[in-house]
């Protein structure tokens, strides 16, 4: 079981995330409406995972990437983009995120990018009976 923090200015969407992380066994220690917040709270915690949005009002994901892995350059973090421009997926893991999710997101979606940071926490029969 991962401990993740969901970072995203959408309350709808934090409820989204939360509800696929959780069916997916997962523990969520934490949500920020912002960049600012993600970072107090990194602070303090320490999530194995931060799904973090791109688009956000101050500052934007892709600043907070290398101000997060200052804190901590262990953190993993996922973006989540409804940008599909190849550019800013390159410099958001040039800048040290491990993946990043193209909205809409879903539940198969945060699957597939965990399992690829983190293999050992992946099981088969995780989506099994999983209605989006």
């Amino acid at each position: 079981m991962l401990k993740v923090l969901i970072v995203d200015d959408s309350l709808i969407m934090r409820r989204n995330i939360k509800k696929y992380l959780t069916s997916l066994g997962h523990n969520i220690i934490g949500e920020a409406k912002n960049a600012n917040e993600a970072l107090e709270f990194c602070k303090e915690n320490k999530p194995n995972l931060i799904t973090m949005d791109i688009s956000m009002p101050g500052m934007n994901g892709l600043e907070a990437i290398s101000k997060i892995k200052e804190i901590n350059q262990y953190f993993s973090i996922i973006m989540i983009t409804s940008y599909g421009n190849n550019a800013i997926v390159k410099e958001a893991l040039q800048e040290g995120a491990q993946g990043y999710i193209l909205k809409p997101v879903t539940a198969d979606k945060l699957y597939e990018s965990i399992s690829k940071i983190y293999p050992e926490y992946i099981k088969d029969e995780d989506l099994e009976g999983f209605d989006e």
